[in-house]
């Protein structure tokens, strides 16, 4: 799945508790496993939508 951290926060990737993923464009990849689903969950990490990203590319909406 697709994620970034919400606005402001540094989230610990699984695993790695030096290792953050951040809330920059476009957002990264990470597997579907219950770590990252339960940070979904609390907000912590946002799923980001594919589609928003080929519309900033492009410049659609």
């Amino acid at each position: 799945m697709l994620v970034k951290s919400a606005p402001g926060l540094l989230t610990p990737k699984e695993g790695k508790p030096r290792e953050y993923v951040t809330d920059a464009e476009p957002g990264e990849e990470v597997p579907e496993t219950t770590y990252y689903t339960r940070l979904v969950n609390d907000g912590s990490l946002v799923v980001v939508n594919t589609a928003q990203i080929s519309a900033k590319k492009t410049g659609g909406k």
